[in-house]
């Protein structure tokens, strides 16, 4: 049985706070991983929103994975009054390497006190049996999500994006997971090139029928370095302006089971090096406007939800 919070989705917090019973953050860590469409084994240029960074946090240069982690813990105990943590492999693709090399970094990561489990972003052709038997035998030791970047179930779409990989190579990642009982986060974008609303939601009803336990929901903003960057300063890609954004996010939650974990309804983006949209810095304006949204037209998660 869970609980619905006041804002009417089923978040990550909630979930972690029921399972662990006190609050658990995720800190996010760099390992120093590169990707297939950047080391050149698919492409180098990447996905055309991904710098450099690889959407994390550069800190791999500087400290070690246990160093990351306590930095992080000081910081977030501070802040969010945490008592326990989750180790966020997050920069690029994260299952990008051998077992024996991969399960060392994890292993690392477990033996700093109060870190209690495993997020793991990768992409979905980077996982062979291989490393996913080796999650599996992690996944009797502690508590782990992994974490496979989609962004949209239209293919047409992952060809404009350069995404280097199909729609068919994520479910056959989906399946191979779910027969080692992995639990699944996708990652999806709204506000892709070419894309409006009913492709959106399409994606969230693809979604809701596929063995899937979590969502994490981006917005695609721009990001200096970028082929995006490129695009939006040559006139032909316009982001979503932050009405759109917030009335198909809530139209994308009623279309979800209601027993998925919703982990992300925005991201985050470097102050620094983001072009546009400027209110995507304003995190918790967007996510107010959210649950504010979802209560006047009376959405919740899964309202419109259909299993077949």
């Amino acid at each position: 049985m869970f609980l619905m919070n006041t804002s009417r989705y089923r978040d990550l917090n909630t979930a972690l706070r029921e399972h662990f019973g006190c609050r658990v953050q995720k800190i996010t860590l760099d390992a120093g991983m590169t990707c297939p469409n950047r080391d050149g084994t698919l492409g180098v240029g990447g996905c055309i929103y991904c710098n450099v960074r690889g959407s994390g946090t550069g800190l791999f240069q500087d400290y070690s994975i246990t160093e990351q982690l306590e930095r992080g813990k000081k910081r977030l105990a501070r802040r969010y009054k945490a008592k326990k943590f989750i180790a966020y492999f997050q920069s690029f693709s994260n299952t990008y390497g051998s077992p024996q090399d991969l399960e060392a970094l994890y292993l690392e990561a477990l033996a700093v006190k109060d870190v209690v489990g495993l997020a793991i972003g990768t992409r979905p052709d980077c996982v062979p049996d291989s490393v996913l038997d080796m999650l599996s035998e992690l996944n009797q030791q502690t508590y782990l999500w992994v974490e496979y970047g989609l962004q949209s179930v239209h293919d047409r779409t992952l060809g404009l994006i350069n995404r280097g990989h199909d729609v068919a190579a994520f479910v056959d990642a989906v399946e191979r997971s779910r027969r080692r009982n992995l639990h699944i986060c996708v990652h999806v974008i709204l506000g892709l090139p070419e894309e409006d609303k009913t492709d959106m939601l399409a994606t969230a009803r693809a979604l809701g029928k596929l063995d899937i336990q979590g969502v994490k929901i981006h917005l695609l903003y721009v990001i200096e370095g970028t082929a995006l960057a490129e695009l939006y300063l040559r006139g032909d890609y316009r982001c979503l302006s932050r009405e759109d954004y917030v009335d198909i996010v809530c139209e994308f939650l009623s279309l979800l089971p209601p027993e998925m974990i919703i982990h992300r309804l925005t991201g985050d983006p470097h102050g620094e090096e983001l072009l546009a949209p400027k209110w995507a810095l304003d995190k918790q304006t967007n996510l107010q406007a959210i649950r504010e949204r979802l209560k006047s037209q009376d959405l919740w998660q899964g309202k419109y939800y259909t299993r077949h």
